[in-house]
């Protein structure tokens, strides 16, 4: 029979009594620290590419977080945020929350256009600085505005989902449960963000979502409705995708750049389309990639899984790859056991 080492007994019987760890660490002198801190700040100050000291404010992570999730309480209501709401308290909670959103973003879009105008632009940000909050304030007045639209096209993608997926028992199961709505409703504010110009805000938002459900979708990307990504780990959805009305991908599926075109000194032209194109009604399978963005899917397509694609297809078409040759052998090692199904 299995025991614990009588170090782990006495441990486990100490933390049983006091409820605190019976491991005393004597504390490090901090002199012994002060040659690693010193190299460590030397090469802070010898790097500026990894460092942001005594420049442009940036826009701060924790509090796009809490924007987001200030955002789903309005998105869906009772869904995410209080549960007591009421249709007669419904006008002054959104109110509030709304109030909340406007000051977050009025903040974080300052920060992100500080940071656009002295470190992108090299402009005084002094000088620029009451021209700015009056843009961060005109620029979260449209994010805003633009709620109710994104909420409308964010029911139908809810819809899409539920009839979709056999295994959705409510379109409630959809919002509560969903990656792929999750990672979806942060990109249509995002995008929203990005086509307005913020700088950095769009971006870190969409990365927040990517790390909450492993699907990427740049803010740049042009969705449309009723959209639906089933399962959704492993999604890369491009810049400049375009995605069509009534589309759905499956995990693990890339729309993605075929080459980067370069400049004549050899770096990276910007701002050219990329990555493909679906138009409506496409079905795309787990793990295929469609690449370039010359590349259009034609409307009513089925790309199945583990596709590579580089060059248009027609609409209309179902695409595969060549069938796998499967060889069966018996297993030596095989353990006894007796299945009932």
């Amino acid at each position: 029979m299995f025991s614990l080492p009588a170090s782990l007994m006495h441990y486990h019987a100490f933390m049983d009594r006091t409820g605190a760890s019976s491991w005393n660490v004597p504390p490090t002198d901090p002199h012994n620290l002060d040659r690693p801190v010193g190299r460590l700040v030397q090469s802070i100050l010898n790097d500026e590419r990894i460092c942001h000291i005594s420049t442009a404010p940036l826009p701060h992570r924790g509090e796009i977080r809490a924007l987001i999730d200030r955002l789903s309480w309005v998105l869906f209501p009772g869904f995410v945020g209080p549960r007591d709401l009421t249709k007669n308290a419904l006008q002054s909670h959104i109110a509030s929350v709304v109030a909340e959103i406007n000051d977050r973003l009025v903040t974080q879009i300052t920060a992100a256009l500080q940071y656009e105008e002295q470190v992108v632009a090299t402009r005084s940000v002094d000088s620029a600085h009451a021209d700015i909050v009056d843009r961060a304030r005109n620029l979260a007045a449209e994010v805003i505005t633009a709620l109710p639209g994104v909420r409308d096209v964010l029911s139908l993608d809810v819809q899409a989902a539920f009839d979709g997926d056999p295994a959705a028992t409510h379109t409630d199961e959809v919002i509560f449960c969903y990656p792929g709505l999750w990672a979806l409703a942060v990109h249509r504010v995002a995008h929203q963000m990005y086509r307005l110009g913020i700088p950095l805000l769009p971006r870190i938002m969409s990365e927040i979502a990517h790390g909450d459900t492993g699907i990427d979708i740049h803010p740049g990307a042009r969705i449309g409705h009723s959209f639906f990504i089933d399962h959704g780990t492993g999604v890369v959805i491009g810049e400049s995708s375009i995605i069509g009305d009534h589309c759905r991908l499956y995990q693990g599926v890339t729309l993605g750049a075929k080459s980067f075109p370069k400049d004549e000194g050899g770096r990276i032209r910007r701002g050219e389309k990329r990555h493909p194109t679906l138009e409506d009604h496409v079905t795309v399978y787990a793990g295929a990639a469609i690449l370039g963005g010359d590349t259009i899917i034609g409307a009513g397509s089925v790309i199945n899984g583990g596709v590579f694609i580089t060059t248009s297809i027609p609409a209309g078409h179902v695409v595969r790859a060549p069938r796998v040759e499967l060889t069966l052998r018996n297993n030596p090692e095989l353990p006894p056991a007796n299945y009932a199904i």
